[in-house]
């Protein structure tokens, strides 16, 4: 066994944060530490964050080792989340200072709470008011009370720290001293859980027995849309609370988040911990620190809410575990569904994955019996799954850049004399993907990617949606310079509510889209109203696919199903069948029957029958028989190799050396294809170049890519990382 406690002066071995591919000895701090205590350490001129990972090596001049500066304020990092982030640095080839980077995003853990300033919305009103000053109340009156930074303020308002000062001064802006990080109040599991149908009740029991084990186990909670599975699982995060473990929730879109912690704080008295992109830093810290102490009993949070420092946490709920939203595609290359069964594998903790269309992952592993099946097959209350319909687009007529057809036309027409809602989906943002010039042929490109230019008329921009470079929508052709001729190519959702808005001039035509939207609070605004009624007609992308409920919505028309089936992804059956399926369970959410129409030019392919047919079993049982012939995920393992650098020929001498150098695939059978230019072949001004390595599924896959790598140097400009289980392939 390990040493656990280090004295004053002893020998420690201290994993940083910095890029650096070993630990490093230091002489532990004046009271001692233990082990995965949090340290402040001199590395050179600076002080960097570290944890006490064991102890030193002492295979240098020890008189030259230095002492740790102090121990931070913050619970020690428990063998278990230790072991956890060194299993999946392993799993996804990932040095285990970046593992750590990803355990500790939140900022100013070793300061003491005097050392900041925060900033929220006092009683006063400026006595001029500007622009400027404007942006700053509209901030603070958009974060609902809670408090930000100077620098978080400047940033969100887009103005100076001196507005600020200003505005603080007049007494219309507060400044206060940060407060200690304080515990979130307790959530009471017997506060207001609502009467479940004897279903929801039958699943929630077999929830809530696995939790009263203490033992691992992976459940995929199965249930069509409006079944009520978001009860079901709170009542497994009740059971969770009463044991007096810790609980977390992952959803897949911020823009979810609110309307879920309404629910919750319904069900248990008061709201959870929250972990985003859309939470200050401030509270940021707070959750961070407060998880860690056991000042925290439920975090609904986004993927990386996974690397919090849980101190005994006995559920992790993935929602919409499908989505592919879980997969980070940049730094650590981590799947959060995956990593969440590995983390509860480690916590002797329970997982629901809940979804009404599962990944095929999922579906294999409940076939297979390694993982427990919940089904829920009926919508909640007087909902009845809505009736779906191809509209077979080659016997409709429509004109030159039109989209919605004329069958499609007159349901929504019978929708409205009904004062009932309609949603168009289309999963394409933006006014047009393409731009091209009539006169020479040119089409609008981004300067730094090879990827077309979308125009976003709303907002006047070309946007790359790759970088997310922007220019203003010229005038004449970049090229041939002739005025007036560019011509915008295919629609997007902004394009469609133009055309319903032609169309159906007397009614109200909202966009739902992540673009069009400044905040996640604006959003959840937005469709508040919507369901409220404030709408007749709903043009959205596949945002609207996810969880949200529009009572009065009683038709969907989905303006091209065939869109996901184009391009050879190996998921792409998958994803449309999971995506028709979740936007056509939009309608039909309340009292009144639903009808989800399918325009499409195949209305004979087997995934549009699939959908339309509701015989999900069939579909998934006719897809995995074709995955397992090919031997791809999940039968077999892929590994997907991104190369890039500045310079095209670097990347492409380095994948060529690397494809003649494979012998360590070899020996565990795998097969490398490539190199090739990736599909989008340059982002942000770098050259990508992809090889697929392809093995049997108990290969030892991570082993072999190491030692494959290894001989390699990667230098300069030239850039490699590896993907473990890749979702996505451009």
């Amino acid at each position: 066994m390990s040493q656990s406690w280090f004295d004053e002066g002893e020998l420690i071995g201290v994993l940083t944060t910095q890029p650096l591919d070993r630990l490093l000895d230091y002489r532990a701090p004046a009271g001692g530490c233990h082990v995965g205590a949090f340290l402040e350490v001199p590395l050179g001129p600076r002080r960097v964050l570290g944890v006490v990972w064991g102890p030193g090596r002492g295979d240098f001049d020890l008189s030259k080792v230095r002492p740790a500066n102090r121990v931070l304020d913050a619970a020690p990092m428990t063998e278990t989340m230790r072991g956890f982030l060194e299993k999946v640095g392993a799993y996804t080839l990932t040095p285990m200072p970046a593992m750590l980077r990803l355990a500790t995003r939140a900022p100013g853990l070793g300061d003491a709470p005097s050392m900041r300033k925060v900033y929220r919305r006092g009683d006063g009103w400026p006595d001029r008011e500007t622009d400027a000053r404007r942006r700053v109340i509209a901030a603070l009156d958009e974060m609902g009370g809670l408090a930000l930074t100077l620098g978080e303020l400047s940033d969100a308002a887009g103005v100076t720290s001196s507005v600020i000062k200003g505005l603080v001064k007049q007494g219309v802006v507060l400044e206060e001293d940060s407060p200690r990080d304080v515990p979130y109040p307790r959530l009471d599991p017997d506060y207001g859980g609502k009467e479940l149908t004897e279903d929801q009740a039958e699943a929630a029991g077999q929830l809530c027995s696995g939790i009263a084990t203490g033992a691992y186990g992976t459940t995929l909670l199965k249930g069509v849309t409006g079944s009520g599975k978001t009860e079901v699982y709170l009542e497994a995060v009740a059971e969770c609370l009463r044991q007096g473990r810790q609980a977390l929730v992952l959803l897949p879109e911020i823009a979810l988040t609110a309307e879920f912690l309404t629910r919750v704080e319904a069900r248990f008295g008061t709201r959870p911990a929250e972990w985003h992109s859309g939470v200050t830093m401030t509270e940021r810290r707070r959750v961070w620190r407060m998880v860690g102490e056991g000042g925290a009993d439920l975090v609904v949070g986004a993927r990386s809410a996974l690397f919090l420092p849980f101190r005994d946490l006995g559920l992790i709920v993935v929602d919409e575990e499908h989505d592919t939203s879980y997969k980070q595609e940049d730094g650590v290359l981590y799947n959060a569904r995956d990593m969440a069964v590995l983390r509860a594998s480690l916590e002797s903790a329970q997982v629901v994955l809940a979804s009404a269309t599962p990944s095929l992952e999922s579906w294999a592993n409940a076939d297979a019996g390694k993982y427990e099946r919940i089904d829920l097959t009926a919508r909640f209350g007087p909902a009845v799954l809505p009736e779906m319909r191809a509209i077979d687009m080659r016997g409709e007529t429509l004109p030159g850049g039109r989209w919605i057809s004329p069958t499609l036309q007159g349901a929504v027409r019978a929708r409205l004399e009904k004062s009932e809602q309609s949603l168009l989906f289309l999963n394409r943002r933006g006014y047009a993907p393409v731009t091209v010039c009539r006169a020479c042929g040119h089409q609008i490109g981004c300067d730094h990617c090879d990827a077309r230019m979308v125009e976003h008329r709303f907002l006047k921009r070309l946007v790359c949606h790759q970088c997310g470079a922007t220019k203003p929508m010229p005038e004449r052709c970049p090229k041939c310079e002739v005025e007036g001729k560019l011509a915008a190519v295919g629609p997007g959702v902004e394009r469609l509510t133009e055309e319903a808005q032609a169309l159906f001039p007397e009614a109200r035509v909202v966009t739902l889209s992540s673009d069009l939207f400044g905040s996640a609070r604006a959003l959840k605004a937005r469709i508040e109203e919507i369901a409220g009624g404030e709408a007749d007609i709903i043009i959205g992308t596949q945002l609207v696919a996810k969880g949200h409920n529009f009572p009065l919505l009683t038709l969907v028309g989905v303006i091209d199903a065939d869109l996901g089936l184009q391009g050879s992804d190996l998921r792409a059956a998958e994803r449309t069948f999971q995506l028709m399926r979740q936007v056509a369970g939009r309608a039909g959410r309340a009292e009144k029957p639903g009808l989800a129409l399918l325009q499409t030019h195949q209305p004979e392919h087997p995934v549009i029958r699939a959908i339309l047919s509701g015989d999900e079993e069939n579909f998934w049982r006719a897809e995995a028989a074709e995955r397992e012939a090919v031997r791809v995920p999940p039968y077999g393992r892929l590994a997907g190799i991104i190369l890039s650098s500045t310079d095209a020929q670097e990347a492409f001498d380095l994948g060529n050396a690397l494809a003649r150098n494979d012998a360590p695939l070899r020996r565990i059978g795998a097969q490398v294809f490539g190199p090739a230019p990736a599909p989008i072949a340059r982002v942000r001004g770098r050259h990508r170049v992809r090889l697929l390595v392809k093995a049997a599924k108990g290969a030892p896959l991570q082993q072999a890519l190491a030692d494959w790598v290894r001989p390699f140097p990667i230098k300069g400009q030239l850039r490699l990382a590896i993907d473990i289980d890749p979702q996505s392939f451009y």
